[in-house]
């Protein structure tokens, strides 16, 4: 089993100290949260620890479902640096959010916004698959403005692009997606966190009401072989959660 945590835990810290914690406790993979504060990111200090990496890609100043073009067109381009990231330091994985639909775009041109995603999603997909990156697109919550909450929905889309999804397992408890019905075979990344569905928690596996047991085992019943990122909101939690996975697992 593959178990990694997300720098999203120290991001109002410098990157090294959060990869410091991370390896401390001997978790193998971090997942680097490719945004401010950590723009850009300095390829010799990643080389200085002993750990494997995926990358996040920016998701609070973009959206690659946006309907002004140069928005859109901006937001590609950094996530593309971020694809580019990942093919420099032989990255695992890319993960991609899949875009948002403001208020007036919601209310007026949801159809395009999807329309548009779309084919942004697909853009991405060939920009990484030309260059050996997995690109991966991560289900959202049901929160006003996200789209592709809708895990069915993501899946289908993402099998016809050849692509692959990034599971947010507490996205999709928040979706109201019981355990038993997060699986498909277009998964190849995690984001395992917990909540009680009311909110996106992002609290410390086994602190929520979320099944993860039934989730992780039904994963690994069919062979999954991706990486399990731990996505929580602090130190204490990554360490909470590394323990509860090597316990349970």
């Amino acid at each position: 089993m593959k178990i990694g945590a997300s720098t999203l835990a120290g991001i109002e810290y410098d990157l090294e100290n959060a990869l410091e914690f991370i390896e401390s406790l001997g978790i193998e993979y971090a997942e680097l949260v490719h945004q401010y504060p950590s723009e850009s990111i300095d390829v010799e200090i990643l080389e200085s620890f002993n750990l494997k990496y995926s990358i996040h890609s920016p998701f609070m100043d973009v959206n690659i479902a946006a309907l002004q073009n140069k928005s859109r067109l901006n937001s590609i381009n950094q996530i593309k640096d971020s694809i580019d990231l990942a093919n420099k330091i032989d990255a695992d994985v890319v993960v991609i959010h899949p875009g948002l639909a403001p208020f007036l775009a919601n209310k007026y041109f949801s159809d395009i916004v999807y329309e548009t995603a779309n084919k942004s999603i697909k853009e991405l997909g060939e920009y990484g698959r030309d260059l050996g990156v997995l690109s991966t697109i991560e289900n959202m919550p049901t929160f006003e403005a996200m789209i592709y909450y809708d895990l069915p929905d993501l899946h289908e889309l993402l099998t016809g692009y050849d692509m692959h999804m990034t599971l947010d397992i507490g996205h999709a408890n928040h979706a109201r997606y019981p355990a038993n019905e997060m699986y498909f075979d277009s998964i190849k990344h995690i984001h395992i966190h917990d909540n009680f569905g009311d909110e996106d928690a992002h609290l410390a596996l086994g602190e929520g009401s979320i099944d993860l047991k039934h989730i992780v085992n039904t994963l690994e019943k069919n062979n999954y072989d991706g990486i399990y990122i731990i996505e929580v909101n602090d130190y204490d939690s990554i360490k909470k959660s590394y323990e509860y996975m090597k316990e349970n697992f």
